[in-house]
């Protein structure tokens, strides 16, 4: 049964083979499903481990979203969740293959020495700010909690 996952080894209809995925980079590969065998060769048990894979993706993302806001890696959690999307899904293969080059762009800017002196200026500048202003809110209202202060 053809699934359509080995296009690009057929021959063509002069009866050479045109295996054009030596040409190719890895990346630029058709997306194939990393699902079994046995799984790929019944139509109705692929589109239930594909419908399974979806669900466990969806659950990993939510449970990063959540973590966030919440104590816990949020982030590793949500690419480790459109990873396990990206072993049945080429839109998320293609989606993973953008963010990976995105934090890499970004991790390589932050290590510049310009934008890593604009950072710590920022962040100096921003905790010089804050120590103010809780500095003003002490010495107007001494130790009080806010919520404690009565209407003067």
């Amino acid at each position: 049964m053809n699934t359509g996952s080995d296009r690009g080894t057929q021959g063509s209809a002069s009866g050479e083979n045109t295996d054009d995925t030596t040409a190719q980079p890895a990346e630029e590969a058709p997306h194939v499903s990393k699902a079994p065998e046995f799984i790929k060769a019944r139509r109705t048990l692929h589109l239930s481990w594909q419908v399974g894979v979806f669900v466990v993706g969806l659950a990993v993302i939510g449970a990063g979203v959540a973590m966030l806001v919440l104590p816990g890696p949020g982030w590793v959690a949500i690419f480790a969740g459109l990873a396990i999307w990206a072993t049945e899904f080429a839109w998320a293969s293609l989606v993973l293959r953008w963010t990976k080059r995105k934090v890499t762009e970004a991790a390589q800017k932050a290590l510049d020495p310009k934008v890593r002196r604009r950072n710590i200026i920022l962040t100096t500048v921003g905790l010089v700010v804050a120590a103010a202003l809780v500095g003003f809110y002490v010495w107007k209202y001494g130790m009080t909690m806010p919520w404690n202060i009565k209407d003067q």
